[in-house]
């Protein structure tokens, strides 16, 4: 590997230095052990980082620093939106369906209701998790654990990362009436956590719609998506619902063949995403397309209409799906909800056989559809309608017209067209404020492994 002026001389500095402190044995080794994998990395990004221009000189950068803390003081500010930071480091040979650490199954928001006491909304829970095993659900309040009040300093042991069973003082409707109960919640596990959370046909009016809450692109669940929309063309569905509210990306090549089921069958073989890459890259844009090959085992759908919730929390391999269907759907691609998270660069896996336990995921190239528009970083992929979910109100059932942020989609199923009064968020408040919502802090992926 080549080695600047810099690093020699910090070798010989510190070789220097641990020779006296070693009675004459060489240790050399050991510096570049400890520098060889940052070193790495900025000369990888040096050749392949799409924002090259950006990175700092070597000389003032701390090369003995982790591979994550070296990464963070090296990164673009356009690598980086609203605390999240785009290139990453992952550990080797992870699931991304499982949970990483024990958990009991849930998310939920921590809120601060109007009396000034902290509570949790649960969003959605997992099945086959410890928290449906006891019967929490969607909209459930959990308002005390261990009969102690809820906090900033303790919703993490209780609900993000809990280490041991508790009792949740749980608070629901009972026939449209408030009560409480004591749950025992079992100890926490890893869970599965699926891709497709939930499908459903329904109707409105004359309408028959497919209902999808899809909420992470991954390859380890692309069996689950195919017959999930198999399940769908069995029904004929007038419509597709795509909900994409709570999903921060994951793999490309998931969104490609999401893309490619929802596709019109005259767009096989057109282009789908276009990389674009530095200008130290030869060729400097890589076209993928619309690829039939990878409907083995489902079909892409004839619909009227495509309606795709979003919320700030739909970033990444979403906003590819969106971005790239939309100029072959036109007016029959209608996003409800609220403007994307704004997240349109793409990350390739670059490894090293030195350091066999580093995954190095860096920012290579912007995301571009078929005409060439890519420029949706600062505002996100404004909805057609806008719409909300108030996480401090009344959550409906997913796929019901009960839930909020779906109430116009089912009026345009119905009639036709979007209601009149309904172009401007939500104004309605509980007065309950959002303290912490977990959503936020997903990881925002587009990753595709080309390197």
């Amino acid at each position: 590997m080549k080695r600047s002026l810099f690093h020699i001389h910090a070798l010989c500095m510190l070789a220097s230095a641990l020779f006296l402190a070693s009675c004459g044995q060489d240790r050399s080794g050991e510096y570049y052990a400890l520098i060889g994998p940052k070193t790495w990395m900025y000369e990888t990004m040096q050749q392949h980082y799409l924002f090259y221009e950006d990175l700092p000189t070597e000389e003032g950068l701390n090369f003995f620093d982790k591979p994550e803390t070296f990464l963070q003081s090296v990164v673009s500010s356009q690598d980086q939106k609203n605390g999240s930071v785009f290139s990453h480091i992952d550990s080797v040979n992870v699931s991304r369906v499982q949970s990483a650490y024990p958990t009991f199954g849930l998310e939920g928001s921590l809120i601060r209701n109007t009396n000034g006491d902290y509570v949790v909304h649960i969003l959605y829970v997992y099945p086959d998790s410890p928290a449906s095993e006891v019967g929490l659900k969607r909209n459930d309040w959990v308002v005390s654990v261990n009969d102690r009040a809820l906090n900033t300093s303790n919703f993490e042991s209780f609900f993000q990362r809990p280490s041991s069973s508790c009792r949740y003082r749980v608070a629901t409707e009972v026939d449209g009436q408030p009560d409480t109960s004591y749950v025992d919640m079992p100890a926490p596990r890893i869970i599965e956590q699926p891709s497709v959370f939930t499908y459903k046909t329904i109707t409105a009016g004359s309408k028959k719609a497919f209902y999808i809450l899809y909420n992470g692109f991954e390859t380890d669940d692309e069996e689950s998506l195919k017959a999930a929309f198999n399940e769908a063309a069995a029904q004929s569905p007038s419509d597709i619902i795509l909900d994409l509210r709570y999903n921060p990306g994951g793999y490309v090549s998931t969104a490609q063949l999401l893309s490619t089921i929802l596709a019109p069958q005259g767009a096989m073989g057109q282009p789908w995403l276009t990389m674009v890459f530095n200008d130290k890259t030869d060729p400097q844009t890589q076209t993928y397309t619309f690829d039939a090959n990878l409907l083995q085992g489902v079909t892409n759908l004839n619909y009227d209409h495509l309606y795709v919730i979003t919320t700030s929390n739909t970033a990444s391999a979403s906003e590819i799906v969106i971005n790239t269907l939309r100029p072959y759907l036109g007016d029959k691609l209608l996003q409800v909800g609220a403007a994307t998270f704004g997240k349109n660069v793409a990350q390739s896996l670059f490894t090293n056989e030195a350091y066999p336990q580093l995954e190095f995921w860096l920012t290579t190239s912007y995301t571009a559809n078929s005409e060439n528009f890519y420029d949706y970083y600062t505002d996100g992929l404004q909805p057609d309608y806008v719409s909300s979910e108030d996480l401090t109100a009344n959550l409906g059932e997913f796929g019901t017209p009960a839930d909020s942020i779906l109430a116009p989609v089912f009026y345009h199923l119905e009639h036709g067209t979007f209601p009149s009064t309904g172009t401007e968020e939500s104004t309605r408040s509980t007065g309950s404020k959002i303290i912490y919502n977990p959503i936020d802090h997903k990881p925002k992926r587009s990753q595709m492994s080309i390197k």
